[in-house]
């Protein structure tokens, strides 16, 4: 048995959108944004991740850059094996032909059965022996140390790059859910649309995320309200490069609009919440993960607007590959949340 744990590789995947992490022996080992850069003219990946990243918007004709991720499904097949090797390779692997690989991938709940086999088939591509699937709901749940098992229902509402998971869950299953289509990406193409509009400036998607980590806010005013930001852009009337400074209450102003989605879709979802655990979800509150919930004012706006607590955990942004690692860890106690493949 001890022979053969030597020879096996187990890796709890956040394929996300914006950042994928990668967690073995409950120590997250690989937190890199979820992009490759890869030669047009031999199709060779050139680098992964954080190099990758640096090259983003920056490359000349030879090299592109991609982000095979898109509303948290896989967009580009050749891309998405390119990344997740390239990670793999950051961990380290065995000599794959000794070593057993079994991962744990998480994937959004609103996942279609054509994506799920896109997930399954990249893995298979990276040589996967065992590939588990787990909804990132769940996984936010055991992230954040609910007990899932217990009658008593929990939202959870988990905002990543490319999708905002909304998911209330009671003995071990989703019973009501909506997944939608605005989160990270949404928010930051909107502050690029708001620079255009209001000030006449081209921005990049690097600057605009770098103008919604530093400014961004929920809410029109904060008690600890951040430095204005200084935004370097091209100047759409002269085409010269350009400054200007933005503060808080003009990102809020961008962000309203998706915001109000979200804030909507909260509010389907606990429409359709039976009433006994209804009854729960307004003693437990609502819990916040993923890198939406490190936005400003968003947990008091929540609040607001609902009625009922909003709990943001520590470290939201590992709380799914965290909760992706239990299940990888106790996979036969864990096994009715994922959808399993061996081969």
């Amino acid at each position: 048995m001890n022979f053969f744990k030597f020879f096996k590789q187990e890796l709890a995947i956040d394929l996300g959108t914006a950042n994928t992490l990668i967690m073995v022996d409950d120590v997250v080992v690989v937190d890199e944004p979820s992009i490759v850069a890869i030669d047009r003219r031999t199709g060779q990946t050139i680098a992964v991740g954080h190099r990758a990243m640096q090259m983003h918007e920056k490359t000349h004709e030879n090299i592109k850059t991609v982000r095979p991720l898109k509303d948290g499904v896989i967009a580009d097949f050749q891309a998405a094996e390119a990344m997740i090797q390239g990670m793999i390779k950051m961990v380290g692997r065995r000599n794959s032909f000794f070593s057993h690989l079994k991962m744990v991938i998480c994937i959004p709940s609103g996942i279609t059965e054509v994506e799920k086999r896109a997930v399954f088939d990249s893995a298979d591509h990276v040589d996967s022996k065992e590939t588990y699937l787990i909804h990132e709901p769940m996984a936010a749940a055991l992230g954040i140390g609910l007990n899932i098992e217990e009658p008593i229902g929990n939202m959870i509402i988990d905002i990543g790059g490319g999708t905002t998971e909304i998911a209330v869950i009671a003995l071990s299953g989703i019973v009501c859910d909506q997944s939608i289509r605005i989160a990270g990406d949404e928010l930051t193409n909107d502050i690029m649309g708001y620079m255009k509009r209001e000030h006449n400036i081209l921005i990049g998607e690097r600057t605009s995320e770098q103008i919604k980590i530093h400014v961004g806010s929920a809410l029109h005013e904060l008690e600890n309200p951040p430095e204005d930001y200084a935004v370097n852009g091209r100047d759409l009337m002269t085409g010269i490069p350009k400054q200007i400074k933005i503060n808080y209450q003009e990102v809020a102003y961008a962000l309203d609009k998706s915001i109000s989605k979200i804030e909507d879709a909260i509010l389907k979802a606990l429409e359709m919440t039976p009433p006994e655990l209804a009854s729960d979800i307004y003693k437990t509150g609502l819990y916040l993960t993923g890198g939406g919930a490190l936005l400003r004012g968003l947990d008091k706006r929540l609040e607001s607007k609902t009625k009922l607590t909003v709990r943001v955990p520590e470290e939201p942004l590992k709380a799914v590959v965290r909760g992706t690692g239990m299940a990888l860890k106790h996979s036969d106690k864990f096994s009715f949340l994922i959808d399993r493949k061996s081969v």
